[in-house]
């Protein structure tokens, strides 16, 4: 097994996990230093520092800098007279390097319009992994989109979403070129894994394509969680301004955030 291969691949495939390098050995330890393993969200894991007590505390303590995005040295003591939480004997001490490898947020804009264009502008500057669905080429290309990490021109925007890797760190923007395709990406965007799906339009415009879509079979409470009039309420006109009220709420969403005046919470 070639743990740098599986680094290569997880990275390609946009996978967030942690790798586990044994940094400092003395004494006796389950393993020798330079041991990697590497361990995903789920806890699933790949190579081995040994196994036992030592592996399993320091898998769940790399879920744990996973979710919040930190790497992290342990320091083991395995030597039960001196005390130490792994209750092993070995005798030695070990010290783990937990780092962690986090995916950029993936934002997925269906329609390279004006909007669209602005808002991948503003996404790329503030380090998001932009991918765009368009079906005209004249819009959707390398020229127009330069900061875009994948531009995906196909008539088919259903087989063009459900190709597409997404997980919780995925959001979704429906701003097409039209009413039919509107309603073709939201559905399937819906489908996906995904932190946020929001779509440009009207109150009127939302009420009738959801309307359409519960007739077709969707779930009311997949509806609830579309964001829709998208964005925070700025009073936006131009493709710009409603880009930035878009991009305001995404970044709300992905950082629990409440979109609240700064100014609210001074202190007088």
């Amino acid at each position: 097994m070639n743990i740098y291969a599986e680094i290569l691949k997880a990275e390609k495939q946009k996978k967030d996990f942690a790798l586990l390098t044994v940094v400092r050995t003395d004494g006796s330890v389950p393993r020798h230093e330079s041991s990697k393993m590497m361990v995903f969200p789920d806890g699933s894991i790949i190579g081995t520092i040994g196994g036992g007590t030592l592996e399993k505390k320091s898998i769940e303590e790399a879920v744990k800098q996973i979710g919040i995005g930190q790497s992290k040295l342990l320091e083991y003591r395995l030597n039960i007279e001196t005390g130490n939480d792994l209750n092993m004997v070995c005798g030695g001490n070990a010290d783990v390097f937990i780092e962690v490898h986090k995916t950029r947020p993936k934002l997925v804009i269906c329609g390279a319009g004006h909007v669209g264009k602005a808002l991948s502008t503003i996404a790329g500057t503030v380090d998001f992994d932009i991918t765009i669905i368009d079906n005209r080429p004249e819009w959707a290309n390398d020229e127009r989109f330069p900061e875009a990490g994948s531009i995906i021109v196909r008539e088919d925007i259903t087989k063009a979403i459900d190709e597409l890797y997404t997980d919780s760190n995925t959001y979704f923007v429906v701003a097409t070129w039209g009413h039919k395709y509107d309603k073709v990406a939201l559905k399937s965007t819906l489908y996906k894994e995904s932190c946020y799906v929001g779509m440009m339009g009207s109150p009127m415009k939302a009420k009738e394509l959801f309307s359409q879509l519960l007739e077709e079979g969707v779930s009311k409470e997949l509806l609830d969680k579309v964001h829709t009039p998208i964005g925070l309420d700025i009073k936006a006109e131009t493709p710009e301004e409603i880009a930035i009220s878009i991009m305001a709420e995404v970044i709300m969403v992905k950082n629990s955030a409440t979109g609240r005046p700064m100014s609210e919470g001074r202190e007088n």
